[in-house]
This record gives C-alpha cells, sequence and structure tokens, in this order.
C-alpha cells in the first residue's frame, strides 16, 4: 500500500529534522554537561615562551580567566600580546590574564635588546647615556652619546665597536643598537702656550712640556714634567696644572710664589710677578706669593671659572660673566665690578682685558701705550695682555694687537689659523692648529725661538 504524506505532515518533520541537527551542534559546542566551551590557542615570537598555561591548544569554560604568564630568554624581553586580545587585561604586561568569551588565537611577542658598555680615557667622562653600564637596548634603538672633556682636555674620538656611531670624531653623535657594543671616549691634552716676561712655554698634546728663553732661576726646568693640563708663565717662574688635580712649580721663589706642592683638586692657574693663583674644582680660589698689594686675598672668592694674575694683583671670573680683583689698583686695573657679559680675562702689567660673550673686548687699566684701545674689536675669542699691549684671536684663526710695539711685538697681522695666544714682557706667542707655534717681539733671551716646536703629538 503506497501512502501519501500530506504538504503539513512533511514540513513538520523537516522542522523537526533542522532542531535534531541545531541540538547537535549545541551539545558538541557546550558539552554533555550544558557549559559553552571555547578554544584558546597560544604561540610566541623567537625569544621567549608562554609558561603559563603553555603553548598549543587549550580548552575553557565560557567566562574562565585564564592565567597567562609569558618568558623571555637572555637577550630578550617580552613586548606584549598579538592576536585575540579584546579581553586580555594588559596586553603590555608579560603576567597578566584573558577571559574566555570565545575562540581566541594569541601570540607572544619578544624584543631583541643589546647591551652598550661605555669608559672614557682619562681627561674627561661620557656623560650621555653616562659611563660604565651595560646599558640595555631595543634592537634599532638610536642612543645618544655625549662625552664631555674636562678642564686641559678636549675630546679625540670614539673607539671600540663604532661600526654604528653616526661620527667617530664627534662629542655628540649617536649609536644605532644593533648588537652588543662597548665604546671609549678618548681625550688628551689641549695644547697651549704661555709667555712670561721673558721666557716662552708650550704645552703639547701628549701633557710634556717645553720652554725656550731666559732660565736665570730655573724658569725653563720643565723638561721632566709629564701629566700636564695647562701651564702658566709668570716674571720668572712657570706652574703647571697635572691631570690630578695637584700642581708643579719651577723658578723664582723669593716670595713663595712656587709653594704649591700641598694643592689639590685645581683645575687652572695663574701666575704674577711674584704670586701664583690657582682655581679649585669647586670654583674657590687660593693663592701663594707676594701679597703686598693684597694680590692673594683670593680666599673668599666662590664661582670663579677663570682666574688672570696681574703683576701686582689678580683678576677672577665668575660663572655669571661678572667679575673681581684684587690687589694693586693705581691704575684703575681692578675696576672690573661693573663688567657683565664676560666670557674670558687677561692681566698685564697694570691693564685688565675682557672678551664679552658677543665677541667684543672690554678693557681698564694703565693706557699709556694705547694698550686698552680695544672697544672697536669684534668676533675675539680669545685675548692676552703684555706689560703694555693686549692680543685678541678672532674666531677665524687671525689676530689683533695693540699697545706698545716698539719691538715688534704686535706685529701679528699676518698670522693665520691660530688656536691660542699668549702675551710676555715685549713678546707674543701664537700656537697654530697644525701644532707649531709663531713668536714676534723682543728675542733678547731667546724666547721667540719657538719655530722648532710641534705641539700637537
Amino acid at each position: 500500500m503506497k501512502i501519501i504524506l500530506s504538504s503539513k505532515r512533511h514540513h513538520y518533520m523537516a522542522r523537526v529534522s533542522i532542531f535534531l541537527v541545531t541540538v547537535a551542534l549545541i551539545v558538541g559546542m557546550v558539552g554533555c554537561g550544558g557549559v559553552i566551551e571555547y578554544d584558546l590557542t597560544i604561540a610566541s615570537t623567537a625569544g621567549g615562551n608562554v609558561t603559563t598555561p603553555g603553548e598549543g591548544v587549550f580548552t575553557y569554560d565560557e567566562g574562565t580567566v585564564v592565567d597567562l604568564v609569558a618568558g623571555a630568554e637572555e637577550g630578550y624581553r617580552f613586548g606584549e600580546w598579538a592576536g585575540d586580545v579584546g579581553t586580555i587585561d594588559d596586553v603590555e604586561a608579560a603576567t597578566t590574564t584573558i577571559t574566555m568569551n570565545d575562540n581566541y588565537e594569541i601570540t607572544a611577542e619578544f624584543v631583541r635588546q643589546y647591551d652598550l658598555t661605555t669608559s672614557s680615557t682619562g681627561g674627561g667622562s661620557v656623560t650621555t647615556p653616562g659611563e660604565a653600564g651595560p646599558y640595555t637596548y631595543d634592537e634599532g634603538t638610536v642612543v645618544n652619546l655625549v662625552a664631555t672633556p674636562g678642564a686641559g682636555y678636549h675630546f679625540v674620538n670614539w673607539t671600540g665597536d663604532v661600526g654604528t656611531i653616526a661620527d667617530v670624531n664627534d662629542a655628540t653623535t649617536t649609536i644605532t643598537m644593533s648588537g652588543n657594543y662597548s665604546i671609549t671616549a678618548n681625550f688628551q691634552y689641549i695644547p697651549m702656550v704661555a709667555a712670561g716676561d721673558l721666557h716662552t712655554v708650550g704645552l703639547k698634546s701628549d701633557g710634556t712640556v717645553v720652554a725656550v728663553g731666559r732660565n736665570a732661576t730655573g724658569q725653563c726646568g720643565v723638561g721632566g714634567w709629564t701629566a700636564i693640563t695647562q701651564v702658566a708663565a709668570g716674571l720668572a717662574h712657570t706652574v703647571g696644572v697635572e691631570d690630578d688635580g695637584t700642581v708643579v712649580a719651577v723658578g723664582n721663589n723669593n716670595h713663595g710664589q712656587c709653594n704649591v706642592s700641598g694643592w689639590t683638586g685645581i683645575t687652572q692657574v695663574a701666575a704674577g710677578v711674584a704670586h701664583t693663583v690657582g682655581l679649585e674644582s669647586d670654583g674657590t680660589a687660593v693663592a701663594v706669593g707676594n701679597n703686598d698689594h693684597g694680590q692673594c686675598n683670593v680666599s673668599g672668592w666662590t664661582d670663579i671659572v677663570q682666574v688672570a694674575a696681574g703683576h701686582l694683583y689678580t683678576v677672577g671670573l665668575k660663572s655669571d660673566g661678572t667679575a673681581v680683583a684684587v690687589g694693586l689698583n693705581d691704575h684703575g686695573q681692578c675696576n672690573v665690578s661693573g663688567w657683565t657679559d664676560i666670557a674670558q680675562i687677561a692681566a698685564g702689567l697694570a691693564h685688565t682685558v675682557g672678551v664679552e660673550d658677543d665677541g667684543t673686548v672690554v678693557a681698564v687699566g694703565l693706557n699709556n701705550h694705547g694698550q686698552c684701545n680695544v672697544s672697536g674689536w669684534t668676533d675675539i675669542v680669545q685675548v692676552a695682555a703684555g706689560r703694555f699691549h693686549t692680543v685678541g684671536l678672532s674666531s677665524n684663526g687671525t689676530a689683533v694687537a695693540v699697545g706698545l710695539n716698539d719691538h715688534g711685538q704686535c706685529n701679528v697681522g699676518g698670522w693665520t689659523d691660530i688656536t691660542h695666544v699668549a702675551a710676555g714682557y715685549y713678546h707674543t706667542v701664537g700656537l697654530k692648529s697644525d701644532g707649531t707655534v709663531v713668536a714676534v717681539g723682543w728675542n733678547n733671551e731667546g724666547q721667540c725661538n719657538v719655530s722648532g716646536w710641534m705641539l700637537i703629538t
């Protein structure tokens, strides 16, 4: 017998079939207990792994809060969680949680890191990022490098693992972290010249010292000096600062001007007729020698950045650009209290000169030979004061001079490529950028016999 179902019956059976399939699917998702479950798939990039709950596929009931812990290998750090991170409590934390409201796939990402170790030779330090380390950076980080020389030194170069340093000859540069690097900032003594009344002194870049001229009291006996960072020459004595902040002196000591052996922490010295002044690292000053006019009364000075010694007086430059002075003031050479914005000072027989921040120059004191006629000077970076003349160094390496010129001590108009000048009794000395030295003026004691000098070694 053939049975024919009605259309209504047929539709009913179709609906029942769909219902049963749906139930089967739900049962498959929620399990036999009627609870919905979701899968959590976990992976990691190179450099670490997920220790909790592990890596692979894990099944959890809906709403479960799952602990996540990622551990980095040496040379890496945890970066972040990536993928289906919507319910992760903190994607940037290596230890966090995820709430299971769906099927999720997540990845722990790790970042490669490298170490930078810095050091320096004597005479300066790495001020950015600092010295020693190691300092740890993410791969590709561009790290600022700043090397700062100490008094009497200049930066030479960076050595070591310098392949990614932008400019190895620049004290302020960068390094790109593509590996573990160890670098060194190298410093060298700054060569300079100093002029006494009848002798000339040169500081070489290796810290040794040379001298020519009158040596009646041993003021040129500097041949054994080493590790010197700065020199000064007085009437008949010579003074040097050693790289450990101690001081040496040779020459006439009739007033105790060479009694500097107990000084420490000194960064600069100046020498007058018969007195010596030292600048301490804390900005205070000390002085020994003839004090007939109070030229050594500097014990109360503070915040000093440079000292200069005239024949019978002393001048100090403060960090705020003002100046102080003590000692003989018979020609107004100590009248510097009104000066402002001063960058460098020099003291002669009885006149004082100052370079202003804008490169102009001021002077006070004895002007019988026009040694103070500097008001028209511009673009000056350094000045020196002799007995009756004044010398200025321009930023372009040329020199100018005013004052007494009876021995040709002011004949510096043809000089070029000069980096430092000094003025003595009746002579003037200039250091050139290539380390050679030039001199003009009175040469009765051989104080100008510097043509064979090479101060850069």
